[in-house]
């Protein structure tokens, strides 16, 4: 169990902490390429799971890409067993800033291939669609993320930028295990928020900061207060690449005073 204000929350056969930490900012510019200094990198995310007791690491293979993943796996490996490291795929990076899906089967099945080796696992305890490619049958998509899950791959099967329609169409084929959508006090309409509170799925916010627009001073300390109190399925993961605003966010969780 966390000591972490804000409690706990189960999500993949796992007991975490409902903060989590989103790992996109830990590369280059545009999400790309290694970050400017790599040991610092290491080192926020060690703090964030041995300091803070954030036990919900959120990353992607498109982070980088790759980049990310590696990191991960050089600062927390061999991962704590509290410790839930949730990965995405189905995303190409042509370049710097752009991100385009693909869901084409065989690139879904050598994606968590090489999520495996790059995080050092022989099964993704957590791995999202990262976004359904609308130009690729949906059932196609879920039908490999599946083949996966059944071959022991793949632990649990998340989904990422979603409708309802989306999660009652995955949910078919098996049991959605997170839901991963924009959620914000800028942004806070999102009608499968509900739906997963009905069904007992997890919600995790991203940016749930606003891309930064929410990270300074009180606004912090409102936009964590404003989704905690959604309802305890609700578990964001705010990133960051600083370790002062990683003691701030955890600061802005206790304030709260959530438990």
């Amino acid at each position: 169990m966390s000591t972490l204000p804000g409690g706990d929350i189960e999500i993949a056969g796992k007991t975490v902490s409902r903060l989590g930490f989103g790992t996109m900012r830990l590369t280059g510019p545009g999400t790309w390429g290694d970050p400017d200094d790599r040991d610092h990198a290491l080192s926020l995310l060690r703090q964030a799971v041995n300091r803070y007791g954030i036990t919900h690491i959120d990353t992607a293979d498109a982070y980088g890409p790759h980049t990310v993943e590696h990191l991960i796996r050089d600062a927390l490996h061999p991962y704590p067993d509290r410790v839930l490291i949730a990965t995405k795929v189905g995303m190409l990076r042509p370049e710097p800033g752009a991100w385009t899906p693909h869901g084409h089967p065989a690139y879904l099945r050598a994606c968590v291939e090489a999520s495996l080796r790059r995080l050092g696992v022989d099964r993704l305890d957590l791995c999202y669609l990262h976004r359904i490619d609308r130009e690729v049958p949906l059932v196609d998509q879920l039908a490999v993320m599946k083949a996966l899950q059944d071959e022991g791959k793949i632990g649990h099967i998340g989904l990422s930028k979603v409708t309802a329609d989306d999660i009652r169409e995955a949910s078919k084929e098996f049991t959605v295990a997170a839901v991963q959508n924009v959620l914000n006090i800028n942004d806070r309409h999102d009608p499968v928020l509900e739906l997963c509170r009905d069904q007992g799925i997890p919600y995790v916010p991203y940016r749930p900061l606003d891309a930064g627009n929410l990270a300074a001073g009180h606004g912090l300390e409102t936009a964590l207060s404003w989704l905690f109190q959604l309802g305890p399925h609700v578990a964001p993961i705010p990133g960051t690449s600083n370790h002062h605003h990683l003691a701030e966010i955890v600061k802005a969780v206790a304030f709260g005073g959530w438990s």
